[in-house]
């Protein structure tokens, strides 16, 4: 009897990044192959070179919108999948290539290039988000490979993710980490990132520098008058709220406070 269901169809697509979140998914290995026999993997460059067309009843997206060409591409992306999940940082906001944004594009491509009329870019790197629309977002810089499975064996039940939105600080809690701050006053970002690294810098001793982007319900500017307190002038704080995730909406509307970007 053919009476099984067809397995809901998975593509993972690249943009403007350095594939480290794809690796996480690699990394995932044992959950990969579980993972397989639950979706039909049609697009999936970075594992294989086999690919099929849309549509697809789930897209992962990696990477940001940097040129002209990308933006075309996204576009068909969303056409094809029913359901479109960004994965880290670059596509989720911009990625550490936002920096960008703050300056001439061309005059870093005379910089860098020896023919810089060849490369064709656009002014800005962007999230996924200002392109199309997204039906849910994993942060991260590399994102957690166990957030992208959880919230893929969410979809399989129908259901919607549930990803934490507490900040790095409760991760902190939890190992019983000595607050960095407090012990050793280093600038660290964790009270406004948001978890799922497992608090991974601060347990090794050094302080968080966002790379898991805003937490749910941030307060950059308490911690913004914090650093200031340690010492940190106002250009250094913009610059730790410019980093990775520099272009989420709450830690760019501060950075551009700081740097008197705000009109």
């Amino acid at each position: 009897m053919s009476g099984e269901r067809p397995r809901p169809r998975l593509a993972v697509f690249k943009f403007a990044s350095c594939d480290g979140c794809q690796l996480q998914l690699l990394n995932l290995e044992h959950e990969l192959l579980a993972l397989a026999e639950r979706f039909e993997i049609a697009h999936f460059l970075e594992a294989s070179s086999r690919t099929q067309d849309g549509p697809y009843d789930v897209a992962l997206v990696e990477g940001s919108i940097t040129t002209p060409a990308d933006v075309q591409r996204i576009r068909q992306v969303r056409e094809q999948a029913t359901t479109l999940v960004t994965i880290g940082a670059c596509a989720t906001s911009g990625g550490i290539q936002h920096l960008r944004n703050q300056a001439d594009v061309e005059d870093w491509k005379r910089q860098v290039y020896p023919r810089p009329e060849w490369i064709e870019t656009l002014a800005t790197s962007t999230p996924i988000s200002e392109h199309v629309r997204v039906d849910h977002e994993i942060q991260g810089c590399p994102v957690n490979g166990d957030q992208v499975l959880r919230v893929l064996t969410r979809a399989l039940l129908g259901a919607a993710p549930d990803l934490p939105g507490a900040s790095v600080c409760m991760e902190c809690k939890r190992q019983g980490n000595v607050c960095i701050v407090v012990a050793r006053g280093l600038p660290c970002m964790g009270p406004v990132t948001r978890a799922g690294c497992g608090a991974l810098c601060p347990s090794l001793g050094r302080d968080c520098y966002a790379c898991f982007g805003p937490s749910e319900d941030p307060n950059p500017d308490a911690l913004a008058r914090g650093l200031r307190a340690l010492g940190l002038s106002s250009r250094d704080v913009a610059r730790r709220f410019r980093g990775i995730n520099g272009h989420r909406r709450p830690f760019r509307a501060l950075a551009d406070r700081l740097e008197g970007r705000d009109g």
